[in-house]
């Protein structure tokens, strides 16, 4: 029998949960990028060197960089670069062009990477594509750097023409400077 005299309480948890993260901003951006040494790292995803290294070349005709280095991750594309990497390019460059994301856990490894880089102030523009903004927004947030902004180019990469390949890597030429200037809106 339920004694009605009796008060009784219950706890009720909001199974959503709250997540409290502090905002980490962005390196300061570049005011130019004259004479600024660039590192590329490459996560060794199909086609990324292609685009990577077209991107540098169409770079370099437009900015007279002191130098251009190259960085490839040796553990795959879903695995953040090892923290001794990240040291050795942001002690060795000003700007950073890292690709690509144009899946699931490359992207997210790769907006890591960016944000590994912007933590030691380097200026980093993560390439991604179109079909993974969204997971890529989600990134930024989670990690800590939602004003991270990124170098959106056309989803498929992996199985692309050399004709495309050209059209990408204009998009990442012109997108990329936004980026290290602080000019680029956000994706």
């Amino acid at each position: 029998m339920l004694d009605n005299n009796r008060k009784s309480s219950a706890e009720i948890f909001d199974p959503r949960g709250v997540v409290g993260l502090e905002s980490r901003p962005t390196a300061a951006r570049k005011t130019s990028l004259e004479g600024l040494r660039l590192g590329i790292l490459d996560n060794s995803k199909w086609n990324a060197n292609k685009l990577l290294r077209g991107a540098a070349a169409a770079l370099a005709e437009e900015v007279d960089f002191a130098a251009v280095n190259y960085y490839v991750k040796q553990h795959g594309f879903s695995t953040d670069a090892p923290p001794e990497l990240i040291e050795q390019i942001a002690v060795e460059n000003d700007i950073v062009l890292t690709a690509i994301g144009d899946c699931g856990s490359c992207c997210s490894c790769c907006i890591r990477d960016s944000i590994a880089l912007e933590d030691r102030g380097i200026p980093a523009a993560p390439i991604i594509t179109t079909e993974f903004v969204h997971e890529t927004r989600l990134t930024r947030m989670a990690v800590g750097m939602p004003e991270l902004r990124a170098v959106v180019i056309d989803h498929p990469v992996s199985s692309i023409s050399a004709e495309e390949v050209a059209v990408r890597v204009e998009m990442i030429r012109e997108q990329a400077q936004q980026v290290w200037l602080g000019t680029r809106e956000d994706i």
